[in-house]
């Protein structure tokens, strides 16, 4: 998992501020964002919570599904979280586990 491109979604709290981002390495980038280690939208809004990922094949349709999940309207981004996710449990620790 560690190596594998992944679309992913942060929030604030539950069904608050969303950060829609782009890795190669899932583990690392959201250390980075629970540890203040990114400047700028991320650690302004405290989106530190991993509420959706989503893996790809290769970095390219990765970046392509980023860009389409940003452009999405703020419930319908809701709604993808929240059919797997419907707590909003921070995956972090699943993710970190495995």
């Amino acid at each position: 998992m560690e190596k594998h491109p992944c679309v992913y979604i942060l929030a604030s709290h539950r069904i608050g501020t969303l950060y829609v981002g782009v890795t190669s390495n899932l583990i690392q980038r959201v250390y980075q964002h629970k540890n203040n280690l990114v400047e700028g939208f991320n650690q302004r809004y405290k989106c530190h919570t991993l509420v959706w990922y989503e893996q790809h094949e290769n970095m390219e349709s990765a970046i392509l599904r980023e860009k389409e999940v940003k452009k999405w309207q703020r419930h319908a981004k809701i709604t993808l979280i929240e059919k797997s996710n419907p707590e909003w449990q921070d995956l972090w620790e699943d993710l970190t586990r495995a």
